[in-house]
């Protein structure tokens, strides 16, 4: 069975949120995505802490497709140095994870 992945990213706002989410799910690197938000996020930031408001992305998809997929989010992201981060689904039912290794195969 491959490897299948939720990876996460956040952006500054709701439109820049969908836009990587789309653009991810159209170039079939994502067999979906949700955005969810705003969130409150808490952290340190070039040594200052702060605090603001983000929408955060999360995209499923396969080992296979996961380097592509954050090269794209890194190439798409309005922040220099976003977070992109993944987590192992390592449950789930044989359907879900059927429609995600169709949706993400290579053309």
């Amino acid at each position: 069975m491959a490897q299948y992945l939720q990876v996460s990213t956040a952006t500054p706002s709701r439109d820049e949120a969908v836009r990587l989410a789309g653009s991810s799910v159209e170039a079939g690197l994502a067999a979906g995505a949700q955005v969810v938000g705003p969130v409150v996020s808490v952290f340190w930031h070039e040594g200052q802490y702060g605090e603001g408001e983000e929408w955060q992305v999360l995209l499923k998809t396969t080992e296979a497709r996961y380097a592509e997929l954050e090269a794209h989010l890194l190439k798409q992201h309005p922040w220099s140095n976003p977070e992109v981060a993944a987590v192992s689904l390592i449950a789930g039912s044989a359907g879900y994870f059927e429609w995600l290794d169709r949706t993400t195969a290579k053309h």
